[in-house]
């Protein structure tokens, strides 16, 4: 027989939390449920209606911004208004003018397209047989993180970098995924490299202009190698070796705009180091090399295992799991299906007590799945994640957003989080009976303190909020 609870952490260590009847269903074998997650097909993929491509968004964007330039170009050069008029039709002017000044506008390009990715997002999210592969998608995007507080560039693309970039190697090798991240112009806008110029090339001994270091450091500390495994010399060589890599501007006359475009005339000559290893080819094709041994790296593999360990597990995962997870990683150079795999198939993943806490991005799609309801546009689900400290592809940092129990679990966070469980209870004050709703989420894994809690609370909206703030719904 199958434990109960084994259902549950199915669900919410590895899942996005139950809908109503999936416990049921999958109580015969939680871990098959997680592997036939993993290998549907497209599971991964984001339905790419009304949903355009980063080129398409960009080049929006640059439209948009030339017109409204042109249009403050025509305003600055219209003549001043007329004041030999009667001063009744200076008023009914001014009014006018006034009026057509609060005139509410309607939501920006970026505020549409962003919108757009978001319930995309969302909607993928709700529907997910069980949420493990969305959870991977949200992982790689925070461990490749950009910010939309960046400005409008990357808050046009922050969405189809995710679906270009993460999505299509979630399950693949973690090589093209690296591949596709870096060369995204999300990532390269994000960390400044169409500003890097090599100083020896063509382009830099014109300009005097040099290396922007920002990229080739995340690579190394960030996306790859992971703090203490690279020296600041191969920081400075990498930089040098992905001079060049850039993106075609609304103007550019190479490439098309918003696309990726390497610009050898940028591009630092030479053979350059990283890591101890010597990389002669020109161009593009060196920094394809480079990137290429650093996703092969042992260093790499332990700083992916221990970041997905502790995604998963716990903020101090079991030692063995780690290294297991590395060394799967390494013999299937870099094979995410099959690391994901090793990680639901590994027993110590199971076993280790819930100390997790759900991010807020993570506790607001479990309260929408247990309540079987979406909103039918975004605002809702982003005020609440901004309200709690996680706005959509907004982190404070490079870095991403913390993946730190204490984080999260703060006092002031658990307050936060108190008030919105109050504002979602009253929200779905018409479901039913809270204990139904309890049963659907942890069924005969709920404890007797929350079932007695639940049932002598005074109103079926203090029910419910207790339920949202009980062990069973925030720990994974």
């Amino acid at each position: 027989m199958v434990d109960p609870q084994a259902v549950v952490t199915a669900f919410n260590r590895f899942g996005l939390g139950a809908k109503p009847g999936d416990l049921a269903l999958a109580a015969s074998d939680p871990r098959g449920m997680l592997a036939s997650e993993l290998k549907a097909p497209g599971v991964a993929e984001v339905a790419p209606e009304a949903l355009g491509s980063s080129i398409d968004a960009l080049q929006r964007l640059f439209l948009d911004q030339k017109d409204k330039r042109m249009a403050r170009e025509r305003a600055a050069t219209e003549p001043p208004i007329d004041t030999s008029a009667s001063s009744d039709q200076s008023a009914a002017g001014a009014a006018k003018q006034g009026a057509s000044q609060t005139k509410p506008q309607g939501p920006s390009l970026e505020q549409k397209l962003y919108r757009g990715e978001a319930m995309a997002r969302f909607r993928k999210a709700f529907s997910a047989r069980v949420g493990f592969v969305e959870r991977l998608v949200a992982f790689w995007s925070n461990h490749f993180a950009v910010s939309v507080s960046k400005g409008q560039f990357i808050r046009v693309v922050a969405g189809p970098f995710e679906r270009e970039a993460i999505r299509p190697f979630v399950l693949g090798k973690f090589a093209q995924m690296l591949m596709a991240v870096e060369s995204h112009p999300a990532m390269i806008f994000y960390l400044d490299n169409q500003r890097s110029i090599g100083p020896n090339a063509a382009a830099g001994r014109l300009s005097g202009k040099g290396l922007n270091e920002n990229l080739a450091r995340e690579i190394l500390e960030l996306h790859t190698l992971g703090v203490g495994g690279y020296r600041q010399i191969d920081v400075t060589e990498l930089a040098r070796i992905i001079t060049g890599w850039s993106f075609a501007e609304a103007e550019s006359e190479v490439g098309e705009p918003g696309a990726f475009v390497f610009k050898a005339n940028w591009h630092e000559p030479g053979p350059h180091s990283v890591l101890g290893k010597v990389y002669p080819q020109r161009g593009r094709d060196q920094g394809e090399a480079a990137l290429l041994d650093l996703a092969r790296h042992p260093a790499t593999a332990n700083h992916i295992a221990m970041k997905l360990a502790r995604h998963f597990v716990a903020d101090a995962p079991p030692p063995d799991l780690v290294q297991a997870l590395s060394r799967k990683f390494r013999d299937t150079d870099g094979d995410l299906m099959e690391v994901s795999l090793a990680l639901i198939q590994d027993e110590r993943a199971w076993r280790a007590p819930a100390t997790k806490i759900r991010t807020p991005a993570e506790f607001l799609l479990a309260a929408a799945r247990a309540m079987d309801f979406l909103p039918d546009e975004p605002g809702p689900i982003l005020h609440l994640q901004n309200l709690l400290g996680m706005p959509l592809w907004q982190p404070g940092g490079s870095n991403g957003f913390s993946d730190s129990t204490s984080e999260w679990a703060a006092p002031e966070a658990m307050k936060l989080r108190l008030d919105v469980s109050w504002r979602l209870a009253q929200r779905f004050r018409d479901v039913g009976h809270p204990l139904g709703v309890l049963d659907i989420v942890a069924g005969l894994a709920a404890s007797r303190e929350t079932r007695d809690a639940i049932a002598h609370a005074e109103s079926r909206q203090e029910a419910l909020a207790l339920l949202f703030m009980s062990p069973e719904f925030q720990r994974r």
